[in-house]
């Protein structure tokens, strides 16, 4: 009798622990989905105006070659994060013709410039930024000789390069700038071949617009 029913207790027990088995389900481990991570890059193209200045001084004359004057500039590069980018810009001078105030001669400048830049950007909200420009630029003029007006003699200088400035972006495509560039300080450049120490300073002052791809 007594083995009877200790057989009975294992069937009930072995019974219930079938039952309370079938109902465990298998423990799954939560699905993790990495977020996507926003870097900000791409290419970008970019056309815009710029006010030229372009200063000549010469230690032989008081009054330095001041011009003023209006350049398209286009702009291309690529935005490796929100931090940095590399960008080129070549401006074409639409050039001027009158008075530089300097030896009382009426003169014409032409200027056509360029520039290659490491672009270190911080941004201040999601849709405004400030950056610096850092590199190589360079100037082609094409100066009325201002010992023999009338001929016109071609000469460039090139050097180091910076510029300031801020950008809105109003889509994640589109954005407006606005900065100030130095292109070019270079002193004791020969012009018009007379021999003359010269200083040279050309800059600018643009706003323009950039799409980003």
């Amino acid at each position: 009798m007594k083995n009877i029913v200790l057989s009975a207790v294992a069937v009930l027990a072995m019974s219930s622990f079938a039952v309370a088995g079938g109902d465990i389900a298998p423990v799954e481990e939560p699905v993790v989905v990495p977020e996507p991570v926003v870097t900000d890059a791409g290419f970008y193209l970019g056309l815009g105006y710029g006010w030229n200045g372009i200063e000549i001084t010469d230690g032989t004359y008081a009054d330095p070659a001041d011009e003023n004057f209006g350049a398209i500039m286009i702009d291309a590069g690529y935005k490796f994060n929100q931090y940095v980018a590399v960008e080129g810009r070549y401006w074409f001078g639409l050039g001027s013709s009158n008075d530089l105030g300097w030896r009382g001669l009426d003169s014409s400048v032409e200027a056509d410039s360029w520039g290659i830049y490491v672009k270190p950007m911080y941004p201040v909200t999601d849709a405004f930024d400030v950056y610096a420009l850092l590199g190589y630029g360079g100037t082609d003029l094409s100066v009325e000789d201002i010992l023999a007006p009338g001929v016109t003699t071609d000469f460039d200088a090139s050097g180091f390069s910076w510029g300031i400035g801020a950008s809105y972006a109003f889509t994640d495509n589109v954005s407006l700038f606005i900065d100030y560039t130095s292109i070019i300080t270079d002193e004791g450049i020969d012009l018009a071949g007379f021999a003359l120490a010269e200083d040279l300073s050309v800059d600018n002052i643009n706003f323009g617009v950039n799409y980003q791809f």
